[in-house]
C-alpha cells in the first residue's frame, strides 16, 4: 500500500516536470503574440491587483518586523556604547585617582633647618568622614601599630590637615583644622607677620587669622603657614612652614583692631583621600 502511494507521487512528479519542460520550450519557442504569452499577460492582469493589495495588507507586518529588527540592532548598539562608556569612565576614574594620589603624595619635604627631620612620616588613607558639614573629623587606616599617637600633626600635598585626636591599633581619628578646637601659631605673607589661626564660628570651612601686631600689613592672597615652635614656653605640635591657607578677604572695621582676616584652608577636605601623619615630634600634647 505504501509502495503504491510512493510510486503515484513519483509518477505525478515526473508528469509535472515533463509538462513544465514542454511549456517552457513552447513558451520560449513561440512569438510574443503566441497563446502562452497571451495567457501570461492575462494572468498578470488578473493577479497584479491581488498581489498589490496583498503587498499593501502585509506592508505593516513587514514594517513591524523591520522595526523589531532595527530596534534590536539599536539596543545592541546602545548596550555596546554603554559598556564602552562605562569602561572609559572607569579608566578616567582610575586616572583621576592616580593623579590625586600622586598629587597628595607630593608631601612636604623640608630641610633639617626647617625642623622636619625629627618627624617620622606615615602615609595613610582616609576611609571614614564625619557626617557634619565640611567634615570636622576623618578616620585613617593607620594607628598605634604604625607609630601614630594622639596629637601627631597630619598634612597632605596641599598643606596642613589637622592632628590625631585618638589612635587605636590599626586606625586613628584626625581632627581637621576647620574644627572649633583647632588653633595654632602662624606667620603671614612675605613679611612673616606672626599671629594665630582659629576657625570662624558659624562659618564651616572658614578660618580667621589674628595678627600679634594689629597694624601688620596683611593683604588678600597672602599665604598663611605654621610658625612651629618659636620659644620653649610656646611649644607647637606643627612643624614650621607648613601651608595652612591663603587670605581670602579682609573685612575692615572702624579701626585696625576691628579687622577680620579670613583664611581659606589650603587642603580640600571634600576630596581628602590620602594624608601623611608626622609621628614622634619632640613636643607632646601641644597645640
Amino acid at each position: 500500500m505504501h509502495d503504491k502511494a510512493v510510486r503515484r507521487r513519483r509518477a505525478v512528479l515526473v508528469v509535472l516536470v515533463a509538462a513544465s519542460l514542454i511549456l517552457l520550450t513552447a513558451y520560449y519557442g513561440e512569438s510574443s503574440d503566441g497563446r502562452l504569452h497571451s495567457v501570461q499577460r492575462t494572468a498578470l492582469g488578473v493577479l497584479g491587483p491581488i498581489q498589490e493589495g496583498a503587498s499593501r495588507v502585509f506592508k505593516p507586518v513587514r514594517d513591524l518586523f523591520g522595526w523589531f529588527g532595527d530596534t534590536i540592532d539599536a539596543k545592541d548598539q546602545r548596550d555596546k556604547a554603554i559598556e564602552e562608556r562605562d569602561a572609559y569612565r572607569a579608566q578616567v576614574v582610575k586616572m583621576q585617582q592616580s593623579l590625586a594620589q600622586a598629587d597628595q603624595r607630593g608631601l612636604l619635604n623640608k630641610a633639617d633647618a626647617e625642623g622636619m627631620s625629627k618627624y617620622g612620616p606615615v602615609d595613610a588613607n582616609v576611609y571614614v568622614r564625619s557626617p557634619s558639614s565640611w567634615y570636622q573629623q576623618v578616620t585613617i587606616n593607620k594607628g598605634l601599630d604604625d607609630g601614630i599617637h594622639r596629637g601627631d600633626p597630619v598634612i597632605n600635598g596641599a598643606g596642613l590637615v589637622g592632628k590625631v585626636a585618638e589612635a587605636t591599633g590599626g586606625s586613628a581619628v584626625v581632627t581637621l583644622i576647620t574644627d572649633q578646637s583647632f588653633a595654632t601659631t602662624v606667620n603671614a605673607g612675605a613679611g612673616r607677620h606672626p599671629g594665630s589661626v582659629t576657625p570662624a564660628i558659624g562659618a564651616p570651612g572658614d578660618l580667621l587669622y589674628e595678627p600679634v601686631d594689629a597694624t601688620a600689613n596683611v593683604r588678600e592672597d597672602d599665604l598663611i603657614y605654621t610658625a612651629g615652635t618659636i620659644d620653649s614656653r610656646l611649644q607647637s605640635r606643627y612643624p614650621p612652614a607648613v601651608l595652612v591657607g591663603m587670605v581670602s578677604r579682609v573685612d575692615l572695621g572702624e579701626g585696625d583692631l576691628d579687622k577680620r582676616i579670613h583664611v581659606k584652608p589650603a587642603a580640600d577636605f571634600l576630596r581628602l583621600d590620602m594624608v601623611q601623619v608626622l609621628t614622634n615630634p619632640n613636643a607632646e600634647d601641644a597645640k
